[in-house]
């Protein structure tokens, strides 16, 4: 994990902030956001379903980009910030299914750091890893601001 302060942040421009921890994917964490967000589909909670259909269940595309806040805290601390926030996406993409019971990391490289409203502007380039897959489960381009 980098630590910094705020005033050291346009100097992350092309760094790559490494690896987070091991987060697992398994059934209850997938069933909790089903419950969270209303989205029961088959694919996601009815396991005997999706076993015999696809080999398991997968979690939601949205579940593994929520992770992203807790790989966040795992690669970077911003230790003057008074707050973070999510500030947007320029580009989502899920480009693996990620099965029950995997194990998911995150590298993120910034990209760029701008002066916006009184704080910084970062964008990272974030991708999720399958442990054991080659194919990523998701690449995306992260906006986030952090302020005193």
């Amino acid at each position: 994990m980098l630590t910094v302060d705020m005033a050291d942040l346009p100097a992350l421009v092309g760094r790559d902030l490494g690896y987070s921890d091991w987060v697992v994917v398994d059934q209850d964490r997938i069933n909790g956001f089903a419950d969270a967000t209303g989205d029961h589909q088959w694919i996601h909670v009815d396991v005997p379903r999706a076993t015999a259909a696809l080999g398991g269940t997968i979690a939601h595309g949205f579940l593994t980009l929520s992770l992203l806040a807790v790989f966040s805290d795992q690669t970077l601390v911003v230790r003057d910030a008074g707050k973070g926030v999510n500030y947007g996406f320029n580009k989502i993409r899920f480009l693996a299914p990620v099965p029950a019971g995997s194990r998911l990391r995150s590298r993120q490289t910034v990209d760029s750091v701008e002066e916006k409203g009184g704080g910084w502007v970062l964008t990272r380039t974030v991708t999720i890893e399958i442990e054991g897959q080659e194919k990523p489960a998701l690449l995306a381009e992260w906006l986030t601001a952090v302020y005193p």
